[in-house]
């Protein structure tokens, strides 16, 4: 079952294009943006082409590769955000992810509905058993994000990470398909 294109309620997903490197690159170059992702706002086109021309076309199960997924509005075709995808090389059937929505985006639940839609293809079409993510503890918007989805804390890791220029702390954040089973049962929809 090919897993692109993912439609939502209001967006339509697929991987990043050159049609969307210009609003790409202009959400990236914001500072408030920047601040939790791997970037900084000297974000160039040049950054974008490279992006685009080195990641793969779609997911590839155990690569190691990240894929860069648009989220667009269904309506006008506009690039609201983006999502990614890791897929874990040393973990069969698990996947990391992350997300960017552009700040005229950001409270409206986009990023919320973006994931959601993702992670149901992710168990459904690719038979994922575990998706995850990684977020600086003090992003407490992702915190909610991630909490709100129904995805599990599974620990701190106190100044861990060298980013930045400086130590910072890192979540932990995952779901598992049985869990996420669950979770669509107690609520009474249909699980993905």
């Amino acid at each position: 079952m090919p897993m692109f294109p993912i439609t939502t309620e209001r967006f339509a997903l697929s991987p990043l294009a050159q049609q969307d490197r210009d609003a790409f690159v202009d959400y990236r170059r914001v500072p408030d943006v920047a601040r939790w992702q791997s970037w900084t706002p000297t974000y160039s086109t040049d950054d974008a082409d490279e992006l685009l021309a080195s990641q793969p076309d779609a997911i590839v199960p155990q690569s190691g590769l990240w894929l860069q997924v648009a989220v667009r509005d269904r309506s006008t075709g506009a690039l609201v955000g983006d999502v990614a995808v890791h897929a874990l090389p040393d973990q069969p059937d698990s996947y990391e992810l992350g997300v960017t929505i552009a700040p005229a985006m950001q409270g409206t639940g986009a990023a919320a509905e973006a994931l959601r839609g993702l992670i149901a293809a992710l168990f459904g079409a690719l038979g994922a058993h575990r998706v995850c993510a990684t977020t600086d503890a003090r992003n407490t918007a992702a915190a909610r994000l991630f909490t709100r989805l129904g995805f599990r804390h599974e620990g701190r890791a106190v100044e861990a990470d060298w980013f930045k220029d400086e130590w910072t702390s890192v979540d932990r954040w995952a779901l598992l398909r049985a869990e996420c089973d669950r979770q669509a049962r107690g609520a009474g929809t249909p699980a993905a």
